[in-house]
């Protein structure tokens, strides 16, 4: 690892919420004793806490407190730790991992028969990949924080997977991040996005759990 990328599991999951909250547009995220704590607002995500070393008394404490159907914890821990400590109506979601990697600012096109895009507004930058007949066949958007660039809601269309259009796409937002001051590329992925990643040259730095408390 390069000292670019020598980072703490705590600085990295730090510089992942800061980037998160400016790529969806929420209010800044606010230190808690466990972690952080970002107010999302919406229909099924009212709050999310952010947790970098769960315990079990941390998991206990955190879910005893929180009454608020919606509200997410984000645990960087595997499910089967997790688990045993969650009480009723909490629910864990598919599995997510934090990864990290180095940028760079490489060259890239769009494969024959689709146009590339690239906008930039309120500090995201989202990249597509357009049909001829203008639908997303592809997309990501970035937001760069200090020296870290977060990475968020790349995605695939169905009909247009396995025509290596995600490789575009990421390679695309890191020369955009690099040409903004970043280094260090941070996101949470599912286990199919994971694969992307790796095939890039990123690392998974930590498991993460996500569970929700579900309404009565």
């Amino acid at each position: 690892m390069t000292k670019a990328l020598e980072t703490t599991q705590v600085d990295m999951v730090r510089a992942w919420v800061d980037g998160w909250t400016v790529s969806r547009g929420t209010s800044a995220p606010v230190p808690e004793p466990w972690g952080l704590r970002v107010d999302v607002g919406l229909p099924g995500h009212a709050v999310r806490h952010v947790v970098p070393a769960p315990t079990p008394a941390l998991v206990q404490q955190l879910t005893s407190a929180i009454t608020v159907p919606g509200t997410w914890l984000k645990l960087c821990a595997p499910a089967e730790l997790i688990a045993p400590y969650l009480p009723p109506r909490w629910t864990i979601d598919s599995p997510e991992y934090l990864m990290t990697g180095a940028l760079a600012a490489e060259e890239t096109a769009a494969p024959d028969g689709y146009t590339l895009a690239v906008t930039t507004r309120a500090g995201v930058t989202v990249a597509r990949l357009l049909t001829d007949a203008g639908e997303i066949a592809a997309r990501g958007q970035i937001a760069v924080v200090g020296r870290a660039a977060v990475v968020d809601q790349v995605e695939t269309a169905d009909a247009h997977r396995r025509r290596g259009l995600g490789r575009v796409v990421m390679k695309t937002l890191a020369a955009t991040a690099v040409s903004r001051g970043a280094v260090m590329g941070v996101l949470v992925a599912t286990p199919v996005g994971r694969s992307l990643y790796e095939s890039l040259g990123w690392q998974v730095r930590s498991p993460m759990t996500a569970a929700v408390l579900t309404a009565p």
